[in-house]
Order: structure tokens, then sequence, then C-alpha cells
């Protein structure tokens, strides 16, 4: 199995500079959504991260609101700085805080806005090329521009607190391919396996390859991660893409907690999974 997409490394203070001068001359009546999309750096390849995923860094400014849409494939946010920032996903309207996870299961009515004072940052992952491939790539914008809010919560089945992320990654078990690992459930996004994972400082794991694109995102720590035959070194909100097979070796520098993104769920629902120590 080779696949023709390569492993690739976004640096968030990088793509969080762009973001605050686009904040400066771009505002929402011209771009609702600021997206700095992280496209896989292949000859005729115009957007997408991975064969089955795209990847985005995203921000809002205060006061500002994205109008609601829907649209066919299911997406996530993890939430890289922000306080005041909020998500109404079907009329649920809950925070969107610094370490959270977000989901927006496909056709879920969705929208966001900031009210607090300080510019919000945060990583889209979208199953976007998968959704083209298969071309059910359906689109609607709410009537109302902004959708209602029915109910306003702290807790919703869409949110993922990050202190609870913590909670449950101190108890998780172990594993030397992927470190103490959890799983984000996600049932009504089937094509995606979200999960978290901790790496104490000087971890080091077993490498191996496995038939699943995968993206991962920094939620803390640092250190470097050899992906193929490309070697990065990464820190905190960076981005980084393993096309499937790739062989991946982690070296944690410092205490890491790591987000990833893949379609595994979907590689073992056509039977087509596997994996193995390299």
């Amino acid at each position: 199995m080779h696949s023709e997409f390569v492993p690739a490394h976004w640096r968030y203070a990088e793509a969080k500079w762009a973001m605050q001068a686009a904040g400066r001359l771009i505002g929402t009546d011209r771009a609702e959504r600021r997206n700095f999309v992280m496209r896989n750096p292949i000859s005729g390849n115009d957007y997408a991260t991975l064969r089955t995923l795209i990847a985005a860094y995203q921000s809002i400014l205060p006061g500002e609101k994205a109008r609601t849409h829907r649209h066919a494939p299911h997406a996530l946010r993890v939430i890289l700085d922000a306080k005041g920032a909020y998500s109404v996903v079907d009329g649920d309207k809950h925070p969107m805080e610094t370490g959270d996870i977000v989901l927006t299961p496909g056709w879920c009515w969705h929208g966001h806005g900031h009210d607090g004072t300080e510019q919000a940052y945060w990583f889209d992952g979208l199953d976007v090329p998968l959704t083209r491939l298969l071309e059910p790539m359906f689109f609607e914008e709410h009537p109302e521009g902004f959708a209602p809010v029915k109910r306003v919560t702290e807790t919703s089945p869409m949110r993922f607190r990050f202190s609870d992320t913590l909670s449950k990654l101190a108890l998780a078990p172990d594993s030397v391919h992927f470190g103490r690992t959890i799983d984000i459930p996600a049932p009504t996004m089937p094509t995606l396996t979200l999960k978290v994972h901790a790496w104490p400082a000087g971890w080091r794991n077993v490498p191996y390859r496995h038939a699943a694109n995968t993206i991962y995102v920094v939620m803390r720590g640092r250190g470097r991660s050899t992906i193929g035959e490309s070697a990065f070194d990464w820190e905190f909100g960076d981005t980084l893409a393993a096309p499937a097979w790739s062989r991946i070796e982690h070296h944690a520098a410092e205490e890491t907690v790591m987000f990833s993104m893949s379609d595994e769920q979907l590689m073992r629902w056509a039977r087509y999974y596997r994996l193995e120590a390299v």
C-alpha cells in the first residue's frame, strides 16, 4: 500500500499570525468563516489534507457571529484558544473554551459566535474529501440566518470539556503504540474516529503503521514525530498529517496531550484496517 499523499506539518504560531491579519482585513460580510486550510502539498490537490480528511484553522473576533448552516460532511472543532466563544448545534448553545472538543455531525444546523474580548482560534476537521468522492455533497443555509437558540447549557453531547478529557486520560489504559488513549464517542459521525492521547515527558512509542489516514493536533506539549521519511518538531497547536500506512514514531519532549482524527472506523467497517509494528 502506498498513499499519493505525503506527511505534512503546519505550525499553529504561523497560522495564528495569518488569522490575526485576516481578522483586521476581512470582515464577516466577506468571509463568515475565516479558514486557513491545510492543503497536502502534492500535485493536483487543491484542498484535501489527506485522502478522506480535511483540516483547517479557524478564527472569530469578539462580537462576531457566523450564520447557521448545515452540510452532509461530518465536522469537529478542537478549541485552541478561546474564552467566551460558543457553538449552537441544532438549537443547543454551549461554550467553546480552550481545550474543548466540539462535534457537528452531518446535516446538523450549526453556527457560532463570540461574547468574549479576545480573538478565538480553533482547529477544524471534516470528512469533506470522502463526501466529495462519494458525491452526496449537500449544503443548506438556515432560512433565519442565525438559528434561534432553544437551550443554553454547559453540558452537551456535542461538547467534550478539556477538564473531563484530562480526568479520563489519567485513568486510561496504556498502549505501546498510542500511549494512554481515550475515545471521543461520536456515534452520529461514523466515518471519523476521534481519540486523545497522553504522553509523559520522554515517552516514545513502538513505531507502527496502520491502514488509516490520521491527522494529529497538539493540545499540550512539545516533541518530534517521524512520519514516513519526514521528521517534524511540533509544539502546542501544530497539526500533523500521516497518510495511511506511513511509518509513525512519536517522541514527547515534555508532557503532551495529542488529539487525533482518522478514518479508522471507516476502514474497520470495510474490513480494510490493519496495524503492525515496524
